[in-house]
């Protein structure tokens, strides 16, 4: 790796970092497309799972006092139902269908009925969200907005909205990492001195995120943190509707 691509993808980090920081969301969606540009797939991957730890840990660290552990429980279990399912025959489905699935998550959790998805966000709906993140998580390497609606609906404020799920996010990459790392076992060589480059750079954006949070109100949280979700998800709908095309 050159340095100048390596200073590079250490400003996009920092970046996205930033971002997701600010709103707990977004920034991991934008790198993983640049790092699956630039390398592989299983490399992508895992570099991707490694940066998104560390912004998430330190995120996490940021905000401990915030942290509601019941719910994270709860999601970790769901994670682990999920990756044990997918493990059994480690597919992988096509890229259309896996952008389509992305996008189109958080439209139909806001179509669902509140009878049926209620917003206290309770231990069974917490699980089934770990379940169908990690499924996301396992196919495109981004949980994607249907974390980030289903947190939304909660009751919580948003300070235990980017503390809960910088956790959420930290055991999901961790599973991530685990599933390409080990059981694909086919990840290509990524030089130890980056590894800690985009650690570091991570940790610099989610630290800057941080300050611009504090300014936030939980209104204008919600607000702008919906319209990204909206955004995101219609782009990758489109873009998967576009794969589509092109494969009939």
């Amino acid at each position: 790796m050159t340095a100048l691509m390596a200073a590079s993808l250490s400003l996009l980090m920092i970046g996205t970092a930033f971002l997701s920081g600010i709103f707990g969301m977004a920034g991991g969606l934008i790198l993983i497309g640049v790092l699956l540009f630039i390398f592989p797939l299983p490399t992508a991957m895992v570099l991707h799972a490694v940066t998104q730890m560390a912004s998430n840990g330190w995120r996490a660290l940021l905000w401990w006092r915030h942290i509601v552990w019941k719910s994270t429980v709860f999601y970790v279990a769901g994670c682990l139902v999920s990756v044990g399912l997918w493990s059994i025959t480690l597919y992988v489905p096509d890229k259309a269908v896996a952008l389509l699935l992305l996008g189109l998550s958080p439209f139909i959790i806001r179509a669902i009925p509140e009878s049926i998805l209620p917003r206290t966000f309770g231990p069974l709906q917490v699980a089934m969200t770990g379940l169908f993140s990690m499924m996301l998580m396992l196919l495109t390497g981004v949980t994607g907005p249907l974390l980030d609606t289903m947190f939304l609906r909660s009751a919580l404020d948003r300070r235990q909205i980017i503390a809960t799920k910088a956790v959420c996010q930290v055991f999901g990459h961790g599973f991530k990492l685990l599933y390409f790392g080990v059981l694909i076992a086919e990840v290509g060589q990524v030089e130890p001195w980056f590894l800690a480059v985009a650690i570091a750079s991570s940790m610099i954006g989610t630290s800057l995120g941080k300050l611009l949070l504090e300014k936030l109100t939980d209104k204008q949280f919600r607000l702008w943190s919906n319209r990204l979700i909206t955004t995101i998800a219609t782009y990758y709908v489109g873009y998967g509707l576009v794969l589509l095309t092109r494969i009939a």
